[in-house]
């Protein structure tokens, strides 16, 4: 398999992550420094920062309810808090399916099962992902219908048409589920920005069917051979 893919196999990190290590010069196959194209077969000699990983992997996963004040990388350059503290003692190396930025609350998935972590991030899944909006103010029927049209968020970047509902409203806020099917940087925030409207509040609450029904905030379980089939058959 690729280098890439063995890497995330491993909990070193995504597929993405593992590229970035590899150019760094981090990482070795069979004593010489790794190319990002290497394959890696059977009895091969991987090694991370000099320590030699296993060829054998045990497959974990787990849910998150992920708390604002953490961010979703395995360490943190700026010594901030990572959704890592929050797992339980002895969990494997896994690391965080996608990204909830620093103040984005909600479900998060971490694994070190690479193909599923691709699947569930690849943009050709369309995966929807439901999230809960407070912002400031009220909302307009223009809008909303613009939110659903999909909006430029940066110069030729607009997004995907996507399902906006009020839950909620006075004249102080407005509460909204917002289903995306992909996944940009900042996308939700951004979104609201583009029509005026400031967002003080943002969780993701739903990844398909899978919920936070009985996860507290901070609270991390272990998926469920059914919700882990589930996520696999996407």
């Amino acid at each position: 398999m690729r280098i890439n893919k063995f890497l995330a196999e491993q909990g070193v990190a995504s597929r993405r992550g593992a590229d970035e290590i590899i150019s760094a010069g981090r990482v070795t196959l069979n004593g010489r420094p790794a190319k990002p194209g290497d394959e890696v077969e059977d009895g091969d000699a991987v090694a991370v920062d000099g320590k030699l990983l296993s060829h054998k992997v045990k497959y974990e996963y787990y849910l998150l309810n992920k708390p604002k004040g953490y961010v979703c990388t395995v360490s943190d350059d700026k010594g901030r808090k990572t959704v890592m503290d929050l797992l339980p003692a002895g969990a494997g190396r896994v690391v965080p399916v996608g990204r909830l930025d620093y103040a984005t609350e909600g479900l998060l998935i971490l694994t070190n099962d690479g193909d599923l972590a691709y699947r569930l991030t690849a943009p050709q899944s369309e995966i929807p992902k439901m999230y809960l909006v407070r912002v400031e103010g009220g909302i307009t029927p223009v809008q909303l219908n613009r939110l659903r049209a999909g909006v430029e968020i940066e110069p030729g970047v607009v997004t995907k048409k996507c399902k906006v509902v009020v839950t909620e409203t006075d004249k102080k806020f407005t509460k909204l589920h917002v289903t995306l099917t992909e996944g940009k940087n900042r996308e939700i925030r951004k979104m609201f920005e583009a029509v005026g409207l400031h967002v003080d509040f943002l969780k993701r609450i739903r990844v398909g069917d899978l919920s936070l029904t009985g996860l507290d905030r901070g609270a991390c379980r272990k998926l469920t051979p059914e919700e882990i089939f589930y996520l696999k058959n996407l």
